[in-house]
């Protein structure tokens, strides 16, 4: 056999050389992408709503009594879910179109916005009973509750010259209304910033985002958007002082900086969202949209986000909530032929 010349042999050699390290990038690849093929929220389980149909808004949890408490807007009434049967305890009926849902685990008194008679219903007791009503205006939404102040931030109103669009001050120890601070249009999705004694409401029709003090109980700025509207939640990121801002036009979720309102960064979204929250523990966004998805964000400390591969849900899935002592999101699926039901996400992988 005729010999290898040295240089063919350095050229073999580091043809094989190469061929391991493409080998080893291509695995190194394979590898970070598996890490996310799938989406990082995993069912757990879902809660199986016999006889309710329709569709849901806003969800309050009581964490002590292991309760869940859900509008169900389509049927006009509140659910008490107990957690640890997964059976309905408690059905509170009565509504126009009940909306938002807060639950006071001081006084043990739950707060529901209904958006038909324009008021706050307030129930308390065991089994729920209505203790106080009290009126605001036309399609009373959405609420952020400042526990340490005892007050209570609603959206409502923005329906008519009769019902002007303001976020109602409720005081939650009297069960007085305090105060209206006027917005330009309907108030949507609020969420508050307990360390600084801030609201951050999203007032949709005007793209604006309007920062409320909660010891002065006034506006202290308005920032508006640019490029996008119809912004309906909001979410607030405590350890990086972020807002993030749910929009439908176009469908995207945006953050700001929550000192300056300064846009920080924008990702393209599903269509129809309608809740948005913000999880510490895994830093990452859930943005349920009524398109029939969980769009999962990573947000970094800066501000960035990196969309992660979303959780397919139903049709008019829009609500839910994130209880973080729990690591669980909890996603209404609507009822049509089928009953109505909740699924149940881990957060966590631990």
């Amino acid at each position: 056999m005729a010999a290898v010349p040295p240089a063919r042999q350095r050229k073999d050699h580091m043809s094989i050389r190469n061929q391991f390290a493409c080998a080893a990038l291509a695995a190194t690849f394979a590898v970070s992408t598996t890490a996310w093929a799938a989406s990082p929220l995993a069912l757990d389980h879902t809660i199986q709503l016999a006889g309710v149909h329709g569709k849901f808004d806003h969800f309050a949890i009581d964490a002590s009594g292991n309760r869940l408490f859900v509008a169900a807007t389509a049927a006009h009434e509140v659910l008490a879910i107990d957690l640890n049967s997964g059976k309905i305890a408690q059905t509170l009926t009565g509504f126009g179109k009940p909306h938002g849902i807060v639950w006071d685990a001081e006084d043990g008194r739950l707060f529901v916005t209904d958006g038909v008679k324009g008021e706050l219903d307030v129930f308390s007791g065991a089994p729920l009973a209505s203790r106080v009503t009290i009126k605001l205006a036309e399609d009373a939404d959405d609420m952020a509750y400042d526990s340490a102040q005892h007050l209570l931030y609603i959206g409502n109103g923005g329906t008519n010259a009769a019902n002007p669009p303001s976020v109602a001050i409720i005081d939650t120890k009297t069960l007085k209304l305090v105060k209206k601070l006027p917005a330009a249009s309907h108030p949507e999705g609020l969420d508050i910033d307990t360390a600084h004694g801030r609201i951050f409401a999203n007032i949709a029709d005007s793209a604006e985002v309007l920062a409320i003090g909660s010891r002065l109980r006034e506006i202290t700025q308005t920032w508006r958007l640019t490029g996008a509207r119809d912004n309906t939640p909001i979410a607030y990121d405590a350890a990086d002082n972020l807002v993030l801002v749910g929009c439908r036009k176009p469908a995207q979720i945006l953050v700001l900086d929550a000192q300056t309102g300064k846009q920080l960064a924008s990702a393209p979204a599903d269509a129809g969202v309608d809740d948005l929250f913000f999880d510490p523990a895994e830093h990452r966004a859930y943005f349920i949209a009524g398109a029939g998805k969980v769009d999962v964000y990573a947000v970094t400390r800066d501000g960035t986000l990196d969309a992660l591969p979303a959780t397919e849900t139903a049709a008019g899935a829009k609500t839910g909530l994130f209880v973080a002592s729990q690591s669980m999101l909890y996603v209404g699926i609507p009822g049509g032929a089928n009953d109505a039901s909740i699924r149940v996400y881990k957060t966590s992988g631990e």
